[in-house]
């Protein structure tokens, strides 16, 4: 145990003897964060005992999340683990376990307490004995095979009841086989049968996924690969708990990796250090030929971990270099070494220099126009490390000390960068910020603002979502924050939902320039309703800002709007913690405000006077952009606003949750939402 380690849970022992925990829950995450694997396991069993209303009376803006837990067997030690990674995330947990042995009922029937609860994950746990115990004895494959036939078709018929009747997402998990059944089957080719059969039903497992969106299937091999047992046999026997509980804790490990996607805080940059981290030695004193890459003691390890970040990089991880050294020997040494696995090329700044850490990271995130909260910093030293975390606790800091080649297992511990899918444009992610830095220099060479928009030559295309643009969709609403009118968060799943809903349209923005194209930077959600026509939500990518393409976006809208007859246009803005640059875009529009509170207004546009095209740009639309006025659908009706039950009525009160309840809409912009309950952008998970 470490001495920043002890210190952590000595201090939130002390503010569990206080009686304080629930007034002081805003310092859990730095806490957690701070211990070793180990004293965080022990702190869980504290935060366990924590009463969730009393955290959210004190720290209403914390993000709530509600998971249930159920399956074949004991998990009460999977709740507990659940409960601290996900407040180490900085979320509050509200983790339930439902009764006993009790999986196939609950999610079976619409109707159960589960369905009842509407919880933003729901995991179910499948183990060997759901199958074994129906096997008998004594046993031959063709029973195991038969009896896990059965098992798939009851899994599948549960995942798509989930698919119709749940709420957030399911998670699934593969079912690891134990030796002790493997074992007594006796001859070698009857074990390599069992084994093929084994392995299929697993594959099958994972295709669910594919199957059903709301899914999620958890491959558990892979966590079996550290240093943990499957099971316990005597837990097993006597308790009925037939994972061990490191399995268990590997595995809540993952959920929170898993909420994290979901919720729209997977990290984008990768700041990492050079020397002793990204290769052997010091630049300053090796010099570029004696730093190790690929040979020498160490240099092996060191281009290992060179292809986990070109991995990550490839991906869409942001790739950036923070490092105190002489900017160009370090230029000289991406360019010029001949064992370089990751190049000047796939770093969209390289900040060397002899500035303090904490500064340039601060650069960094300005320069990229993100918060310091996508930010993971990486480095060898202790010192550097210490001091990122003082100065810039948003900032995730991973300390890659002693040997290299244990570098990658320590990045990736935390699973920092998972994210729900990798989309077409993540894979070109850093170009497009290559082809944007020519953009600035560009800008930086124009005579003014009207000279550099003429020049860049801006086209813009609006039109309807199809299948291919959900995940990219979805992607914007998670990791957008400043151009977002609600800050309301929709999974995949979600996007797709309000596309195929009737009196509904998802619109993709797509832009490009001289320099290339952008890709798809925008999403408008708009549903028509008996008072007019309803923009849901207006979201623009950073990338793409002052190019007067939300103006473009409007016009468009507002148009074929008048056209298709509707009275009005209405729209709302919801105010966060990152969105204060759009609070008057609909003013500035010809929206008038139709009612106004301190969390945000609704607005109506007559569509009289419509904002016409900025000049400097053109714009493609593709019709049917705007749904048919006859198609809107009453307040509340179709499944209100993502759930049901959220308040889509132009100038409503805009207070009632999914579950009657009476939380500010909208989330706070950086965590993708207030909670289950969180009024019209619904759950921090579901939306």
């Amino acid at each position: 145990m470490t001495t920043g380690s002890a210190e952590a849970r000595t201090r939130l022992r002390s503010l569990h003897r206080e009686g304080t925990l629930a007034a002081r829950y805003d310092e859990v995450a730095a806490l957690l964060a701070a211990m070793d694997e180990q004293d965080a396991a022990r702190s869980a069993r504290l935060l366990d005992r924590v009463d969730v209303e009393a955290v959210r009376a004190h720290h209403p803006g914390l993000p709530l999340a509600g998971v249930t837990v159920t399956g074949h067997g004991t998990l009460d030690a999977l709740r507990v683990a659940l409960t601290g990674e996900l407040a180490r995330h900085g979320y509050l947990p509200d983790v339930r376990l439902a009764d006993f042995g009790t999986y196939a009922f609950e999610l079976g029937d619409p109707g159960s307490a589960l369905y009842a609860g509407r919880p933003d994950v729901t995991v179910c746990v499948l183990d060997h004995t759901a199958v074994f115990d129906e096997v008998g004895v004594p046993f031959t494959v063709d029973d195991v095979e038969r009896v896990l036939a059965g098992k798939l078709a009851l899994w599948r018929r549960l995942a798509a009841r989930f698919g119709e009747s749940g709420s957030g997402a399911l998670v699934l998990n593969t079912v690891p086989l134990p030796r002790v059944w493997q074992a007594q089957v006796l001859d070698y080719p009857s074990r390599a049968r069992l084994g093929a059969v084994w392995r299929r039903a697993n594959a099958e497992l994972l295709a669910f996924g594919e199957e059903v969106d709301a899914v999620v299937v958890m491959d558990l091999d892979p966590l079996l690969t550290a240093p943990v047992e499957l099971s316990d046999p005597r837990f097993e026997v006597y308790a009925r708990a037939h994972l061990s509980d490191a399995l268990l804790g590997a595995y809540a490990r993952e959920l929170g990796h898993l909420v994290r996607a979901r919720t729209g805080r997977a990290r984008k940059v990768l700041a990492v250090d050079l020397d002793r981290t990204l290769w052997g030695g010091v630049l300053g004193d090796d010099g570029v030929e004696g730093i190790e890459v690929a040979h020498g003691r160490q240099g092996e390890a060191f281009r290992r971990f060179q292809g986990v970040v070109a991995q990550l990089q490839s991906q869409g991880v942001l790739l950036a270099a923070v490092s105190k050294n002489d900017r160009d020997t370090v230029l000289a040494a991406l360019r010029e070494h001949p064992d370089m696995v990751v190049r000047e090329d796939a770093f969209v700044r390289i900040l060397a220099d002899w500035q303090p850490k904490p500064a340039n990271l601060r650069l960094l995130a300005r320069e990229l126009n993100l918060g310091g909260d996508s930010v993971v910093f990486a480095d060898d030293s202790v010192h550097e490390c210490a001091a990122v975390a003082a100065e810039l606790p948003e900032t995730a800091v991973v300390h890659l000390d002693g040997d290299p080649a244990l570098h990658a297992t320590r990045l990736l511990a935390d699973g920092w960068f998972t994210t729900n899918e990798v989309t077409a444009e993540d894979r070109v992610r850093t170009r497009r910020y290559h082809e944007e830095a020519a953009r600035s220099d560009f800008l930086s060479a124009a005579g003014s603002a009207e000279e550099f928009l003429a020049g860049l030559g801006v086209s813009v295309r609006l039109a309807p979502a199809t299948g291919a643009d959900v995940a990219r969709l979805s992607q914007i609403t998670l990791r957008t924050n400043q151009f977002n009118l609600t800050t309301e968060r929709l999974s995949p799943e979600a996007v797709r939902e309000r596309a195929e809903r009737p009196g509904s349209r998802v619109l993709a923005l797509s832009a490009a320039d001289r320099f290339g194209s952008n890709g798809i930077v925008g999403a408008v959600f708009l549903r028509a309703l008996p008072g007019g026509l309803l923009i849901e939500n207006l979201l623009l990518s950073c990338r793409v800002f002052a190019r007067g393409i939300e103006q473009a976006c409007l016009a468009a809208v507002l148009d074929r709007a008048r056209a298709a007859g509707f009275p009005a246009v209405h729209g709302r803005y919801v105010a966060s913690a990152r969105n204060a640059k759009v609070a008057d875009l609909y003013p500035h529009y010809g929206f008038t405000v139709t009612e106004a509170t301190p969390r945000g207004s609704w607005y109506a546009h007559d569509l009289g006077e419509i904002v016409g095209v900025p000049g400097h740009l053109t714009l493609e639309v593709a019709d049917p952009l705007v749904p048919a006025p006859q198609e809107a659908a009453e307040p509340g009706e179709s499944g209100g606003d993502a759930e049901g039950g959220g308040n889509s009525r132009p100038g409503g009160d805009g207070e009632k949750g999914r579950n009657g309840g009476n939380s500010r809409p909208g989330g706070d912009g950086e965590s993708g939402g207030e909670g289950r309950n969180g009024g019209d952008t619904e759950s921090a998970l579901t939306s």
